[in-house]
């Protein structure tokens, strides 16, 4: 049977501030620009998850939808939606990963993965803004 892909987008804001401890406000400055402001600042994300899975041929359905909502609910609007990401994400605090599109995007995927019986996720995609966006596609190395 055929694999079909199906889409959802979520939407959830967030503050972070790049910033390693160990390097000089200059330092940090030099690599993070205004992002390493001393009290951060926000962003209005958008995260796709494309998830591929055969047609049942009783309901017509690739993928539980509410099963999947509730999965990017409780796993990704929960812990980040209106949050400050270095206080609320213990991997984001200070000394730990630096809170970019990547890394949050890295941290996304494996709350997900596996979450969907019957499906696998193709592609995250994390749309920082409208012109800026990080793909994780698994398997892509």
């Amino acid at each position: 049977m055929p694999q079909l892909t199906l889409t959802r987008r979520v939407r959830f804001s967030a503050a972070h501030r790049y910033f390693r401890p160990e390097w000089s406000e200059e330092r940090n400055r030099a690599a993070f620009g205004p992002c390493a402001n001393p009290h951060g600042h926000g962003h209005d994300y958008l995260l796709e998850v494309t998830v591929s899975a055969p047609v049942d041929p009783l309901t017509g359905f690739s993928v539980d939808l509410p099963a999947l909502d509730a999965v990017l609910r409780r796993e990704v609007l929960e812990p980040l939606d209106h949050q400050h990401l270095n206080h609320a994400v213990p991997e984001f605090a200070s000394g730990g990963l630096v809170p970019t599109t990547e890394n949050i995007l890295l941290w996304i995927w494996p709350r997900l993965d596996g979450k969907l019986p019957g499906a696998r996720i193709t592609r995250l995609r994390l749309h920082e803004n409208p012109d800026f966006f990080v793909d994780l596609v698994p398997g892509a190395e």
